[in-house]
């Protein structure tokens, strides 16, 4: 039997290493074509920082969303004295927590920090972000900015005014209920929430924005709506979001620190539905805020009647046909072990629990969360709520 000698066998992988080599090029040049040809550059930052990350805010340009005088809230007598059940613990360290707070009775009870972090580390609150601007829908509405939830988006922005999005209200936005056609998905990187995250035209998507469907009719959770929501709000208050928050929300609250919001481009427009940066104390002062039905220290910040009407679930079907109990102009609602439970959420695990009849505010900042379960949840949420009731029941 023949066998190859060692030359053979070198000229033999190198030519396969050559054919790889010029396929990968190939490759290459054919994605360079595609988004040369389809305009679509944003596809080259997706490709270069792959999956969103709670400390990536370097990687965009930001609006300061500036604070004013701090209030540092108060420390318990009990200040990390209470005891946390093991099964808490153990969800906290596998999905690679980096902040947990809990908020008793407006005072820091517990706080701890995992891998580096600290009270004032950024972390990007992802859709927590669609939180923040429902809250200040309310607050321009309150001012007279926008007449109430009602009232059409084509009062503001003229894109929607002919056929089916001639129907569409705020309402609609806030309860995600808008029935246009945006594609809310992460994997895709052809997908418009893909090119919202990474790309640099935000107006544009708002623009191409289509109602395909008859809006207040069927929930279906959609990020595009939120932006929509910041574009209204910027045409009713002839400022940045990110200058409203902060004249309207941020300073107000006492922020310990400035929050920053991710743009589109340099002095471009806010990533409404996410990216808002900012630490867990500070995150803890909007489920303040709203555990106390819009009141702040005494002062009313955001009336009583959205605050009330914002936790309460929209009536709504999904797409299967059932009643919707789970959410409200942009807070998730469940009810775990006879205890009502309103709360913001982001992609990665960033949580803001507010349990009324138990006077807590809990925030947990992290970089994974547990899978899903059922529709609308995940895993780690209700090991969080259980968690949090078990310490402090």
């Amino acid at each position: 039997m023949n066998t190859l000698t060692m030359k053979q066998q070198s000229n033999i992988f190198i030519r396969i290493i050559k054919g790889i080599v010029i396929w990968v090029l190939y490759l290459i040049l054919l994605l360079n074509v595609f988004i040369i040809g389809s305009g679509k550059f944003y596809l080259y930052k997706a490709i270069i920082y792959n999956f969103p990350k709670i400390d990536n805010k370097d990687i965009f340009e930001r609006r300061v969303v500036a604070n004013g005088t701090p209030y540092e809230f108060p420390m318990s007598s009990q200040y990390c004295k209470t005891t946390m059940p093991q099964h808490l613990k153990e969800t906290l360290d596998t999905l690679k927590s980096v902040a947990f707070l809990v908020m008793k009775n407006d005072s820091i009870n517990y706080e701890k920090y995992w891998d580096g972090y600290g009270k004032d580390s950024y972390s990007n609150s992802f859709s927590m972000a669609k939180t923040v601007v429902s809250i200040l829908i309310g607050l321009a509405i309150d001012e007279g900015k926008i007449k109430s939830v009602d009232e059409p988006v084509s009062d503001f922005l003229p894109d929607f005014n002919e056929g089916l999005a001639a129907k569409l209200t705020i309402k609609h936005l806030l309860t995600m209920s808008s029935g246009t056609n945006w594609n809310e998905s992460y994997s895709n990187p052809l997908s418009v929430t893909t090119e919202a995250y990474y790309g640099s035209n935000i107006p544009k998507l708002v623009a191409n924005m289509k109602v395909v469907d008859e809006p207040g009719k069927v929930y279906k959770y959609l990020s595009g709506n939120t932006l929509v929501l910041a574009a209204i709000l910027e045409k009713a208050t002839n400022v940045h979001v990110s200058d409203y928050a902060s004249m309207k929300l941020w300073k107000p609250l006492g922020a310990s620190n400035s929050a920053e919001w991710a743009l589109d481009k340099k002095d471009g427009e806010e990533k409404a539905y996410c990216c808002f940066f900012s630490n867990a104390r500070d995150f803890a002062r909007i489920g303040e805020l709203y555990l106390h039905t819009g009141n702040w220290n005494g002062k009313q910040i955001v009336s009583e009647d959205y605050v009330k009407h914002s936790i309460q679930p929209a009536d709504l079907k999904d797409d299967e046909g059932n009643q919707i109990d789970h959410y409200g102009y942009a807070w998730w609602l469940i009810n775990r072990k006879g205890h009502q439970v309103f709360y913001a959420r982001g992609i990665l695990g960033q949580y803001v629990f507010v349990i009324p009849d138990m006077k807590i505010v809990a925030v947990r900042l992290g970089k994974k969360r547990g899978p899903v379960n059922g529709k609308f949840t995940y895993t780690d949420i209700m090991d969080y709520v259980d968690g949090i009731i078990e310490m402090y029941q």
